[in-house]
């Protein structure tokens, strides 16, 4: 094994978006580095450490045992280095002209992008926000936490980042008037189970979201006709169909008067939306991140 001195800090941040994305092309954007430059980087590595690292298994990568142990420590170190580098003076929000990014579900512009950017705008009135979709690949990497002051999407989602909850909501069904089988503004759960369905998806891998997951473990039939990427698509797709959609109730009732379809109560019982505000771990010291954090659950309280 190589000398300490011959890992500077680009080493040490390749080494940990290598052993994270277990990928030299994936680590290389995380990292901004050109695919000869990451190469580089893990054959010094490999020297330093005497060990590969990262082996071939098949169309993807895995970890030495050498490389599963360094994991945590690379993690930690880098973390530090984080807090270290991002140290500022303490945070002013009446004088402050700093813009955060914000990553966002549709969901959460729709109920709560406007209460937002009229607090921080009251409280704050130099800060500038910047809201962005939320990265298709948040399930898989850390790359979107870092990139994003702050994200606000559902619990249950395997995100690498810590959180906590703002605010609850439930899902309710969204239906053409004109569908037969509501009867008295009402849907049975056999006609639910015997309807085609709209469901929305989220990230590369069509991951579920938590409606869809609670109503296959309540082992309630489906017969999904159509995916959309997002919650927002729904109300149209269901409009003059006789699709069914299962939607979080305020962005229901937002816009099913806009789609031209019908809110009706949920056949299968209640079934929770339980939002949060995400960050990196790397920034939970980030005097402005808290405020920004305080002021998102401050808006989302009433709700």
């Amino acid at each position: 094994m190589a000398g300490v001195s011959s890992i500077d800090l680009n080493l040490l941040i390749a080494l940990g978006a290598l052993l994270e994305e277990r990928n030299l092309t994936r680590a290389g954007e995380k990292t901004n580095m050109s695919q000869p430059a990451m190469s580089a980087a893990l054959a010094r590595l490999r020297r330093h450490f005497g060990d590969e690292l990262l082996v071939r298994d098949g169309r993807q990568y895995r970890l030495t045992p050498l490389a599963e142990g360094l994991l945590p420590d690379v993690r930690d170190a880098l973390r530090q280095v984080e807090r270290t580098l991002e140290a500022r003076p303490e945070f002013d929000p009446a004088t402050s002209t700093r813009t955060f990014s914000l990553a966002m579900s549709d969901y959460a512009v729709t109920v709560l992008v406007d209460p937002l950017l009229r607090r921080v705008q009251e409280l704050a009135p130099g800060v500038g926000l910047t809201v962005n979709p939320i990265p298709p690949d948040m399930h898989e990497t850390d790359r979107g936490l870092l990139q994003h002051d702050l994200m606000i999407a559902p619990l249950g989602f395997p995100f690498p980042g810590e959180s906590e909850e703002i605010f609850r909501d439930r899902y309710v069904c969204l239906i053409d008037p004109g569908n037969l089988r509501l009867v008295g503004g009402a849907l049975s759960l056999a006609d639910f189970g015997e309807l085609p369905q709209a469901v929305a998806t989220f990230g590369q891998r069509e991951v579920l979201n938590q409606a869809e997951l609670a109503l296959t473990v309540l082992g309630v039939p489906r017969h999904v006709q159509v995916t959309t990427v997002g919650w927002l698509p729904l109300p149209f797709v269901v409009a003059g169909t006789d699709l069914v959609a299962v939607v979080p109730e305020r962005l229901a009732r937002r816009v099913a008067g806009t789609a031209g379809v019908t809110v009706c109560e949920p056949p299968f019982g209640t079934i929770e939306l339980v939002e949060a505000v995400w960050w990196h771990p790397t920034r939970s010291g980030d005097q402005a991140l808290r405020w920004l954090r305080s002021i998102a659950a401050e808006v989302a309280a009433p709700l």
